[in-house]
């Protein structure tokens, strides 16, 4: 029988079949916990790794560079390391791309396009991982042309989520840019509240935010 690890920041449930065993270990964003599961994975001797977002990928290639890996919902792979390049990834790792950074370009259009009067837009990014800084920097190089002026807000928990929004929000013609980012799914719903909150139109970077609410 064959071992399929999956480790995520997002509850799955796991499963079982006649020819294959699938383990599942769900980090929910914490660090050390990403790290811990990575470990034990590895140690589980699976036949493959299946891991979302960059965080895990990173914990991942800490613990092994033999177990192969395949990932889905990282921006970057090249820029934080996981593989040589798109074509011919090289090492123990392989997987998808979530999206290309110009596309921060294209929700910042956006956002302007849904609420004309913004002036500002607060970018909710997560500064520790490469996907957070690359999608921040086409934010930032599509702004001038857009007339507005962007404020990263970073992610880390759910307080300073809510200080940082209930802050951007006490200037008038504020918007939010809600970027790709394991946190920034763990804490949607609390994002999802405060932008209604404070009236701040928002553009999230997947539908599920716009059908729980957003």
């Amino acid at each position: 029988m064959g071992r399929l690890a999956l480790l995520r920041s997002c509850k799955v449930s796991s499963s079982s079949g006649r020819n294959v065993r699938l383990e599942v270990r769900w980090a929910a964003g914490d660090a050390d916990q990403v790290r811990s599961y990575a470990a034990e994975l590895v140690a589980l001797a699976p036949d493959t790794i299946l891991a979302y977002t960059s965080p895990i990928v990173a914990a991942l290639q800490q613990a092994t560079r033999t177990v192969p890996i395949v990932f889905a919902g990282v921006v970057d792979p090249v820029g934080a390391g996981f593989v040589d390049s798109l074509a011919r990834p090289g090492g123990n790792a392989t997987g998808f791309l979530a999206f290309d950074y110009s596309i921060g370009g294209k929700w910042l259009e956006l956002l302007k396009e849904i609420a004309p009067g913004v002036t500002r837009a607060g970018v909710l990014r997560d500064p520790a991982i490469t996907g957070g800084i690359g999608q921040w920097g086409a934010v930032q190089t599509a702004a001038p042309s857009l007339g507005l002026d962007v404020s990263p807000l970073n992610l880390h928990d759910g307080a300073e989520i809510e200080r940082a929004i209930a802050a951007f929000a006490r200037s008038p013609n504020g918007g939010l840019i809600v970027t790709g980012a394991a946190l920034s799914n763990i804490h949607r719903n609390r994002i999802i509240t405060l932008a209604a909150r404070h009236k701040l139109p928002a553009v999230y970077f997947e539908r599920f935010f716009i059908a729980a609410g957003g």
